[in-house]
């Protein structure tokens, strides 16, 4: 049951990550329409990270208070009426106020799913089960691409808002159907709870209890700060792919808009595989003996190293290699994904404050979504349209982020549980939730 919940969860990120690409596909069509510039645009497509930042740290708290089957598809269908909306926009205010209520309904999202799979597997599964969900970013990404570009063709930009709003509301029904926590769901077996309550280790522990999750002492955690701050820098390169990647084919590299429809979702599909890849070699190293620490932090530092490589593309002539290194440095992005998402669980100091770690984690990422389209936004004012300085910008963030997840994070190793603590009595779901 633990996989059709953690798909269920890879799902809902899809849809999250089509609703809100969805503007940055549309967006060279929208500037024609509302005649706006590179700079409005950035705020444009910044405008959503606003308020998805700024809910990431209470998103997570009321996920560890009420926990997933409640908040999660209260989220879905506040982001979906929002994405439909859309389609009423008359301006820029109009679509700023849009992508404000989109932001607000899609913070659960991440939270969410790393708090599904620490209470859904154990830590030797945690990294592939976190691949799975992640890769629900890259197949939303890619969607968007071809869908947003015939609907745009065929029925205009405002249509294609409206379809991808509704696909929200018909996972809710499938979620609340389908999904309840593991001691409380009727078709896990005791076999497969035991499993879930396998390697918990010390965290098993605490798992029956009544915490109130106070965010004071997560403020003082060094390594909250260190999750935090890595995803900033992680999130300044991997935000253009999200944002200015299809102005940058279309309106720097002279694709047109059927060549972009065809090769423009490459990178994302690609992506897919890595991110699964990345968390099989993390959960496989774990397996074969090697520290929490290596195995989380090896498919980091090495994803992140070579997404380095987008720097390179600015000076690259052939359109061929361009998408072939562009290709590879978001592969290489993706491949770090599921590593970090596993380390909420890795450091949180019970299984009651993950969902909130989890929001501090995700609301550094969102810190560096923000920043990213507004930066590039005004820089390509300022310099007539050059995308050297924000590629060489996004090669720089992706080293800095690989230089603080391998000296500053540090993985708690594996404590083993106590005898009688591997079968607790079935927790109560508003609290472990």
């Amino acid at each position: 049951m633990r996989w059709t919940i953690v798909g269920l969860s890879a799902l809902g990120l899809s849809i999250a990550y089509l609703d809100r690409a969805a503007l940055s596909v549309a967006m060279p069509f929208m500037a024609d329409d509302f005649k706006i510039s590179p700079a409005v645009e950035g705020v444009l497509l910044s405008a959503f990270f606003w308020t998805y930042a700024l809910f990431q740290i209470p998103s997570g708290w009321l996920l560890d208070r009420f926990g997933p089957r409640v908040i999660y598809p209260i989220a879905v269908g506040w982001w979906s009426i929002w994405t439909t909306a859309t389609t009423l926009a008359t301006g820029v205010g109009s679509v700023i106020a849009f992508r404000l209520g989109l932001g607000i309904g899609e913070a659960p999202v991440q939270p969410a799913n790393v708090k599904v799979v620490s209470q859904w597997f154990p830590r030797k599964e945690r990294a592939f089960a976190s691949s799975l969900f992640d890769m629900g970013q890259q197949i939303g990404t890619a969607l968007s691409v071809p869908i947003v570009t015939a609907l745009t063709l065929a029925a205009g930009w405002r249509m294609s808002f409206v379809v991808i709003g509704l696909a929200g509301l018909l996972w809710i029904v499938g979620w609340v159907t389908v999904y309840r926590p593991p001691e409380k769901h009727p078709r896990v077996s005791a076999t497969e709870l035991a499993h879930i309550r396998s390697d918990k280790g010390d965290m098993v522990a605490t798992e029956a209890t009544d915490a109130t999750v106070s965010w004071r002492p997560l403020l003082r955690d060094n390594q909250v700060w260190a999750l935090t701050t890595g995803y900033v820098f992680r999130s300044l390169a991997g935000t253009f792919f999200l944002t200015w990647y299809p102005s940058y084919l279309l309106d720097d590299r002279g694709f047109t808009e059927a060549e972009f429809g065809m090769v423009g979702a490459i990178p994302p599909i690609i992506a897919i595989g890595s991110t699964v890849l990345g968390g099989i070699v993390s959960d496989r190293m774990l397996a074969a003996g090697r520290s929490p620490g290596a195995a989380r932090k090896v498919p980091i530092v090495a994803g992140l190293g070579l997404s380095a490589c987008i720097g390179c593309a600015p000076f690259i002539e052939s359109n061929l290699v361009l998408m072939i290194v562009l290709t590879v440095s978001s592969a290489a992005h993706s491949f770090a994904g599921a590593a970090i998402l596993s380390l909420p669980a890795e450091v949180a100091p019970s299984p009651q404050s993950v969902g909130t770690v989890a929001g501090f984690q995700n609301f550094g990422s969102q810190i560096g979504s923000l920043i990213s389209p507004i930066a590039i936004g005004l820089f390509l004012t300022s310099s007539n349209g050059s995308y050297v300085g924000p590629l060489l910008g996004a090669a720089t963030s992706c080293l800095v982020s690989a230089s603080i997840y391998l000296f500053w994070v540090r993985v708690k190793p594996i404590a083993a549980p106590d005898d009688g603590l591997a079968t607790p009595a079935a927790p109560d779901e508003r609290t472990t939730s």
